[in-house]
C-alpha cells in the first residue's frame, strides 16, 4: 500500500487553472523526485497536501486514510512535514526553543522543564548523526546545520513523509552529502520524502522515483532508474518553444564592463566582459548566483575578491553609491519590496534615484522633474494619467517603465534587470522585450537576468548559465534553446 495517493487534484486561482486533475503516488520508505519548471504547480500541490490552501477537486489518502478539509495542524498530526526552502526558524532562540516552539514542556505551575528539552534534543540529534549544540543560538548555526535542525523538528514529532523543497541550494557539496546520508538512514526506517529540485546529478543519485508537472499538467511519473537526465529534462520543458520575432542582431562597441575572478554571496570565480550596447543574458535555477551576482555589482551584497572594472576604471569593492556613479542602475527582481515606494507619487519614484546622486541640491525642481517624467513618459509608452498619481495606481508592467526610467534619469550607462518581466502579463512583456533592444541599440549595455528562456531568446545576445554559484556555460543567441539551458542548469549534463 501507497504512502500518499493524490489522484486528479484541481486548484484555480482568480480563475485561472494551476493544477489540472493532477496526481502524484509516493511509496513507504521511497525518495520521490516532484519535478517540473517554475510555475509547473509543485508548489500549490505541496500547500495542498499540508494544508496551507484548499484543493477544488479531488481526493488525498495518507497512510490508508482519506484526508479531507485538511488544516497545517491537522497535516503535521498525520505525519506531514514541510522542509520549505526559506527555512522556518526563529534565528534569535536557542536550537531547543525552536524544536519545542508551540509544544514546549511545562511542569504543573506552567514552568518550562528546560533541561528536559534539551536532553531530549540531545538524544535526537545523536540518533540522527547530527552534531548540534541544543543550547547553541540558531543565529550562530551554518546553512547545513540549520537544514538539518529543520529536519530534526519534523522528525521530533514523528514525520512519516518529508517534503524537502530544494534543500540543497545553500549547501556546499560536504553539507549535501552529510544532508542526504541522514535521508538514507531515516529511508531505511520506513520514512517517506518528496524532493523537490532541478539539479539532475542528485535527482538521479538520491531518489528512487519521479513525477514531472508541465504547466500545471501531469505529464509522467516513474523509477529513476528507468530513464535519464535527458528524458526528464524533456518531460519538464517539453516541446514547445517560442523564440519569437523580436531580437534584432546589432552592433556592439567598446568594453565596458569587466570581471576578473569575482567572488562573492551566493557566487564565485567569475569572470566576463561586457561590451557597450550588448544584452548580456543571466540564467540558472532559483539561487544559482546569477541574481546575487547582479547584486552585488550594484553594491547591495559586498564582493569578497576579484576585480571589477566599469569603463575603464577598477573597483575591489563597490557599494551602492559607487556603483550608481558609476553609471551602473539595478532593477530588482522583486519590485514590490525593493522598487516601489507606495507613498510616492510616480514622478517622485522616478526622480528618486537622480535626488540620492545629486543630494548636494537642497531643494527639487519639481517642475523640472515633472518634464522629465514627460519625456520619459513618451520615450517608454508610460500608460499614466498624471505625474501626481500614486505609483500603486499603475499596471506592474507600467511600474516597471517607471523604474527603468528611474535609472535613464541618472545617466545610468550599465542597466542590472534581474527577472525585469517578473508579475506582469504577456502584452506588457512584450513591450519591456521591444524596449530593452531599444535601449540597446541607443547604446545602454544591459544584463538581463531571469528563468523564462523565451525571454533569453527574445533579446540576448547571448548567455551565462550559472550553476552552483559558478558560470557552467556559455551560448551564442543562436544556441538559446530551451532544453538546452535547462540541462546546463541543472547540471544534466554531468548527471
Amino acid at each position: 500500500m501507497s504512502l500518499l495517493e493524490m489522484k486528479n487534484i484541481k486548484k484555480s486561482f482568480s480563475g485561472v487553472p494551476v493544477l489540472k486533475g493532477v496526481d502524484l503516488t509516493v511509496e513507504k520508505g521511497e525518495i520521490h523526485a516532484l519535478l517540473g519548471e517554475n510555475g509547473a504547480g509543485k508548489s500549490t500541490l505541496m500547500n495542498i497536501l499540508t494544508g496551507t490552501i484548499d484543493s477544488d477537486g479531488g481526493s488525498i489518502t495518507f497512510d490508508g486514510q482519506e484526508l479531507k478539509n485538511i488544516t497545517i495542524k491537522k497535516s503535521e498530526e498525520t505525519g506531514i512535514a514541510f522542509v520549505h526552502q526559506e527555512l522556518n526558524l526563529f534565528n534569535d532562540l536557542r536550537v531547543f526553543e525552536n524544536i519545542y516552539i508551540n509544544k514546549e514542556l511545562t511542569n504543573a505551575f506552567g514552568k518550562l522543564r528546560k533541561k528536559e528539552m534539551i536532553r531530549n534534543s540531545e538524544k535526537l540529534f545523536k540518533e540522527l548523526g547530527v552534531s548540534i549544540d541544543p543550547e547553541e543560538l540558531v543565529d550562530n548555526l551554518k546553512m547545513g546545520e540549520k537544514q538539518l535542525l529543520e529536519i530534526s523538528k519534523a522528525l521530533f514529532f514523528d514525520a512519516k513523509l518529508l517534503i524537502l523543497d530544494e534543500p540543497t541550494t545553500s549547501l556546499t557539496n560536504e553539507e549535501v552529502e552529510h544532508l542526504f546520508g541522514i535521508v538514507k538512514e531515516l529511508k531505511k526506517k520506513g520514512i517517506s520524502f518528496i524532493f523537490i529540485s532541478h539539479k539532475m546529478p542528485e535527482i538521479f543519485e538520491y531518489c528512487d522515483s519521479y513525477t514531472v508537472f508541465r504547466n500545471g499538467e501531469y505529464v509522467g511519473s516513474g523509477k529513476i532508474a528507468d530513464t535519464t537526465p535527458q528524458e526528464v529534462t524533456k518531460l519538464m520543458v517539453g516541446h514547445a518553444s517560442d523564440n519569437g520575432d523580436i531580437y534584432r542582431k546589432r552592433e556592439t562597441g567598446e568594453e565596458v564592463l569587466k570581471l576578473d575572478k569575482v567572488s562573492g554571496k551566493g557566487f564565485s570565480n567569475i569572470s566576463m566582459s561586457v561590451k557597450k550596447g550588448e544584452i548580456l543574458g543571466l540564467t540558472g535555477l532559483q539561487g544559482s548566483g546569477s541574481s546575487e551576482l547582479l547584486q552585488s555589482l550594484f553594491g547591495a551584497n559586498p564582493i569578497s575578491s576579484g576585480e571589477v572594472e566599469v569603463f575603464g576604471k577598477k573597483f575591489s569593492e563597490i557599494d551602492t553609491h559607487k556603483a550608481m556613479r558609476a553609471g551602473i542602475g539595478l532593477l530588482p527582481a522583486n519590485r514590490k519590496e525593493n522598487s516601489v515606494i507606495p507613498d510616492m507619487t510616480i514622478a517622485e519614484n522616478m526622480y528618486l534615484a537622480e535626488q540620492v546622486l545629486s543630494a548636494v541640491h537642497f531643494n527639487i525642481d519639481k517642475k523640472k522633474e515633472k518634464d522629465n517624467y514627460q519625456n520619459y513618459k513618451q520615450q517608454l509608452n508610460i500608460k499614466a494619467e498624471s505625474a501626481d498619481d500614486g505609483i500603486l495606481s499603475l499596471s506592474g508592467g507600467n511600474q516597471q517603465k517607471v523604474f527603468i526610467a528611474r535609472w535613464l534619469n541618472t545617466g545610468a550607462d550599465i542597466l542590472l534587470f534581474d527577472n525585469p518581466t517578473q508579475g506582469i502579463d504577456v502584452g506588457a512583456k512584450e513591450e519591456i522585450y521591444k524596449l530593452i533592444l531599444k535601449l540597446s541599440e541607443s547604446g545602454k549595455t544591459i544584463l538581463v537576468n531571469t528563468l523564462e528562456i523565451p525571454e533569453l531568446q527574445k533579446v540576448a545576445d547571448r548567455v551565462l548559465i550559472f550553476y552552483n554559484g559558478e558560470i557552467i556555460k556559455s551560448l551564442s543567441h543562436d544556441e538559446i534553446e530551451e532544453h538546452t539551458v535547462m540541462m546546463y542548469s541543472t547540471n544534466s549534463v554531468e548527471a
